[in-house]
């Protein structure tokens, strides 16, 4: 199984690579856009899925989907470091 990740765009380059956040931690990621339907802007939410930005996201939802990753992180004894 694997999961998409949501992140928020923190930087863009003209190559279409987008540099993003997970959550409130260290992790920071460099990533392609070039798969994404739709322009995106700094601030904003998208799902990461093996180095490609997959899809631009709401920030309510991507708040939403940051929060159960941790609930679950911590139900399985895991630290979330996002």
């Amino acid at each position: 199984m694997c999961l998409a990740i949501p992140a928020k765009v923190i930087e863009k380059s003209d190559d279409g690579m987008l540099k993003a956040t997970v959550g409130n931690g260290p992790t920071c990621l460099t990533v392609s856009g070039i798969l994404l339907p739709e322009e995106v802007e700094i601030g904003d939410y998208i799902i990461i899925h093996a180095g490609f930005a997959m899809h631009k996201m709401e920030k309510t939802e991507a708040e939403e989907s940051l929060r159960l990753f941790r609930e679950l992180a911590q139900a399985t004894g895991q630290e979330a470091t996002f």
